[in-house]
Formats: C-alpha cells, sequence, structure tokens
C-alpha cells in the first residue's frame, strides 16, 4: 500500500487541515509506504510574494512534524525539489480534456476572485496534481470532502492513459474520513473554514494559544432552539458535535447522547477545552521545530532524494510508452 497527499505552504494551518488531512497523513505511516509533499508549485498559481512562500514552506513542514510524521517511517519532501512532478504534468496533458478543467469548481471559484490575472497555472492546476499522485504509483490519497474532484480526474487522467499507451499508471483511490471530512467556519457553519473565505473569529489555527481557541469557540455561531444534536437546520451545533468526536475518536452520536441535556454554552465551553488539549502537543513541539530551520532542510532534501528515486522510474516509463526522448 503506497499513500500520497500534499499539503499547501499557504497561510496559516486551521483546525480544518489538521482535521482532515495532517491526522491522515500521520496515520497513513502505520498503513503503509507514506510519501507527503509540502506543494509549493501549487503556491504559486494564486498570487504570493517569494520570501514568504519560502518561510511557508518551514513552517508547513514543521507543523507535520510536530503533529507525528517521522522522516524515518515516511517521506516528507517539497515538491519544487522533484522536477519529475512538472514534467509528467506536461506528459498528462495529452491525456487531459480541457473540457474537464474547465468545469473544476475550484478553478471557478478561484479564477472569479483573481480580477487582474487568472493564471494558466490555476487552470492547470488538478493537472499537476494528478501528477503529483501518478508519479508515485499511488494506491490511496488522503484528502478532504473537498478533493474529491480532483481524485476523480486524476483517476480519470490515469485510466485514460493507460487506455492510449498501456499499463502504466496505478489508478489512484481517495480516503475520506467519515467525520470530519468538512471542518465548517465558526461563523459561518454552512462554509467550510478556510484561510481564503473564514473571518479570523471563524477560523482555530493549530497554533493559536488556549485563551484564543476558548473565545473563537464561545463566540462560535448556534442555532436557534435548543438541544445538542446534528440536524440540517442546525449546521453550527452538528459542526460543533463533528469536531468534538474526532478530537475524542468517538462517533458523533455518543456525543449527542452525552450533551443531550446540556445547554449550547456548556456545550460550547467542552468542546473549547477538549480541542486546546488535542492540539497542545503540536503548540508545544512546534516552536524548537521551527527554530532549527537548517534541521528542516535536511529532512525535506533527504525526503526529496528519496521520492526522486520512485518518480524518475515511473517519468521513464511514461516517456517510454509515449515515445518521448531517446529509445531505452
Amino acid at each position: 500500500m503506497r499513500i500520497f497527499s500534499g499539503i499547501q505552504p499557504t497561510g496559516r494551518k486551521h483546525l480544518g487541515n489538521y482535521i482532515g488531512a495532517i491526522v491522515q497523513y500521520v496515520a497513513g505511516q502505520e498503513r503503509g509506504e507514506a510519501i507527503y509533499c509540502v506543494v509549493d508549485l501549487h503556491a504559486t498559481t494564486v498570487p504570493f510574494e517569494p520570501a514568504e512562500l519560502r518561510e511557508l514552506t518551514y513552517d508547513t513542514a514543521a507543523i507535520l512534524l510536530a503533529a507525528g510524521l517521522d522522516p524515518d517511517r515516511c517521506i516528507l519532501f517539497r515538491q519544487s525539489d522533484v522536477p519529475e512532478h512538472s514534467e509528467l504534468t506536461w506528459l498528462l496533458t495529452a491525456v487531459t480534456a480541457y473540457g474537464d478543467l474547465q468545469r473544476m469548481t475550484q478553478f471557478k471559484d478561484k479564477s472569479s476572485k483573481q480580477r487582474e490575472l487568472v493564471t494558466a497555472g490555476l487552470f492547470f492546476y488538478p493537472v499537476l496534481m494528478a501528477a503529483d499522485v501518478l508519479a508515485y504509483r499511488t494506491n490511496e490519497v488522503p484528502v478532504g470532502e473537498d478533493q474529491r474532484q480532483h481524485l476523480e480526474l486524476m483517476r480519470d487522467i490515469a485510466i485514460r492513459f493507460n487506455a492510449r499507451f498501456g499499463e502504466q499508471l496505478v489508478v489512484p483511490e481517495a480516503r475520506i474520513p467519515e467525520v470530519g471530512a468538512r471542518i465548517m467556519d465558526l461563523q459561518d457553519p454552512t462554509s467550510k473554514m478556510s484561510t481564503t473565505a473564514s473571518s479570523e473569529e471563524g477560523l482555530v489555527y493549530v497554533l493559536d494559544e488556549p485563551a484564543q481557541i476558548e473565545r473563537k469557540f464561545k463566540r462560535a455561531v448556534t442555532d436557534s432552539g435548543s438541544g445538542v444534536r446534528r440536524a440540517p437546520d442546525k449546521p453550527g451545533i452538528s459542526n460543533l458535535i463533528d469536531i468534538l468526536a474526532v478530537v475524542r475518536g468517538v462517533k458523533p452520536e455518543q456525543i449527542e447522547r452525552e450533551f443531550a441535556d446540556s445547554g449550547y454554552g456548556d456545550f460550547k465551553s467542552a468542546v473549547a477545552a477538549e480541542v486546546i488539549e488535542y492540539l497542545r502537543p503540536v503548540r508545544e513541539r512546534y516552536n524548537a521545530l521551527r527554530d532549527d530551520q537548517a534541521a528542516l532542510e535536511a529532512i525535506l532534501e533527504r525526503g526529496a532524494q528519496s521520492a526522486a528515486s520512485i518518480a524518475s522510474g515511473t517519468l521513464r516509463d511514461v516517456r517510454a510508452a509515449m515515445g518521448v526522448g531517446p529509445p531505452r
């Protein structure tokens, strides 16, 4: 079982990132050959500052390590250090439908916000994402619910490539958590928690201080009526129930039973207290890891060497199958 996933080095990581992706990364180390990538090339598809991008890449690596990634049990690397990703992206465009890229929801959303320049990179973002995964002949991709469309596209690309050039690529499967796949904004529980769309009060950052986390949960928007239970007309409380269920590692129904007679205020306080403790180990380890930038660079470089040894083999096979470059 080979597992691959990439994480953007844009913005501070929040509770949605942590529950929806990072926790799965750590668990993946126990289930198979785990390969994780800080996707700095993806980050160039939207407006960015070069110096900030480099710092955010180190921030993201430190967060992943603080959360429990072990460089001796997984491969952790920086996307741009493995040029096979970029070349495979171009080769895969030969079997990627223009219409499919036009229909990608993320492209529509992000391009509508980029008034000055909608880049070709943003349009081809899903092909690069497909190359990231397919370069490693990945079996499983841990993603949030919002990435399901991208996963389906990369599956289509792999199937189309294999039908045209022979069985070279593995068709990956998505691994989406049953609970917590979409953590919602605390101030707008109908929208996903996001650094680009959410307000500061709606976001709980992994590195927030306990007092900040407590304040944000106490101010979380709930719903009219009463009763701690999930329902379509109770998105705020449903979101808090899902968060606490993930933090405790239990079913949401168990949370509903335990807090059935609690008021909203008491329930929000309980969620805040448990999220604070849930994130405490990461906060405490992060600072020491982030301060040693040379050590972070060494981990990323070693990971890139290991990643390239796998991706280069895939690329050789793809080039040969497509008739690109000299014959073997």
